[in-house]
């Protein structure tokens, strides 16, 4: 005897439902319910087929998504985590065989999105994805494969706080590592600061530092010391020790440290935090327990947690920032969710509007 399958039960809390809608006609009889001629009564709201997500894979992303795309929506990110319009969650990690997953998630109410990124990452290698959820339904949006555009969000928080925090005449950038990240970091700050003419870049690895400086017109550094006298210094490696010297920094300089999100890892001596007048980074609840570049100098006196602001203050325009030209200013990014929805959202809703990616 076939069975009656009730069908569009979709969602959670529905064990009764499935339960029931393997049930043949001899089965229902026995429970009360009726035969052939039974129709079940409208099914709640919430069971309702949504549409369906989108898939968007790395190279729909590269097409729908600039430097400028991505300044526009992480600085629009900050300025409503200053409105109190968004929750965001810091990373944690779970250890894998030889790997780490990581996951970070948030809500953006006046986005109306909430969900997480979450990534798995081994030596030499590394997925990412974001989930990205509507914030009033229950409905998926979208999976996007998030290399590129998790890059682009960490080079737009740097060209936010450089938009914000870099002295108004500034015209020299140095990057001190030329790895995968360095290229988004350029041409965020390049879009940020469009006055910078000069580059100059240091790599541990020649052949690399070589390429890099071909293909984006920078100047190889011999020593990071000569990257580190620019006017807005970034550092962006794997480093565990400290790659920058706070003595090395000229009067006036913006340094942005971004390449450090373990509490094992330091990029930055003390003499940095030593001589910045004024420091913030992307979170701080985040910072307490990823940025060593914070949490050591905290812990020898050398900082206060209440001297460490959010660049979400600076946005909004709750805090100044730069007091003066010649002030020494630090911006450490660890890379939040929120920036990740934000740029995701932007990335999903240029996708329904030119029929990109896939339907699941």
């Amino acid at each position: 005897m076939r069975a009656l399958v009730v069908e569009g039960v979709n969602g959670p809390g529905d064990d009764e439902d499935r339960h029931l809608s393997s049930l043949h006609f001899d089965d229902r009889a026995s429970l009360g319910i009726q035969g052939r001629d039974w129709k079940p009564e409208p099914l709640h709201a919430a069971y309702s087929t949504p549409p369906m997500p989108l898939y968007l894979r790395e190279a729909d992303v590269e097409r729908l998504l600039t430097p400028v795309d991505a300044l526009a929506a992480v600085e629009g990110c900050f300025a409503r985590i200053a409105r109190g319009q968004v929750e965001n969650r810091p990373r944690f990690r779970l250890g894998l065989d030889e790997g780490v997953l990581n996951v970070m998630a948030a809500a953006d109410l006046e986005l109306g999105v909430a969900g997480l990124k979450t990534y798995a990452a081994f030596r030499g290698d590394a997925r990412f994805l974001i989930v990205l959820f509507a914030a009033d339904r229950g409905e998926l949006l979208a999976l996007i494969e998030a290399d590129r555009l998790g890059r682009l969000r960490t080079g737009a928080a740097s060209g936010v706080a450089a938009k914000h925090l870099a002295r108004e005449d500034a015209r020299s950038l140095g990057l001190i590592g030329t790895g995968w990240q360095a290229e988004s970091q350029l041409a965020c700050i390049r879009a940020a600061l469009p006055g910078i003419d000069r580059v100059v870049a240091y790599s541990r690895t020649p052949e690399r530092l070589h390429e890099f400086c071909k293909r984006f017109g920078a100047e190889p550094a011999e020593y990071n010391k000569e990257a580190a006298e620019q006017d807005v210094v970034v550092t962006v490696t794997t480093s565990r020790d400290p790659v920058l010297r706070g003595e090395w920094l000229r009067p006036g300089a913006l340094v942005c440290a971004t390449g450090a999100n373990r509490i094992e890892s330091r990029e930055l001596d003390n003499a940095v935090l030593e001589r910045a007048t004024f420091v913030c980074c992307d979170s701080k609840a985040q910072a307490r327990i990823e940025a060593a570049d914070l949490v050591e100098p905290v812990e020898r006196g050398v900082l206060d947690w209440l001297e460490v602001h959010e660049l979400a203050e600076v946005v909004s325009g709750e805090v100044p920032g730069r007091a003066n030209p010649e002030d020494i200013v630090l911006f450490k990014s660890l890379g939040i969710a929120a920036e990740d929805l934000a740029v995701g959202t932007l990335v999903y809703e240029r996708a329904r509007v030119e029929g990109a990616g896939e339907e699941l």
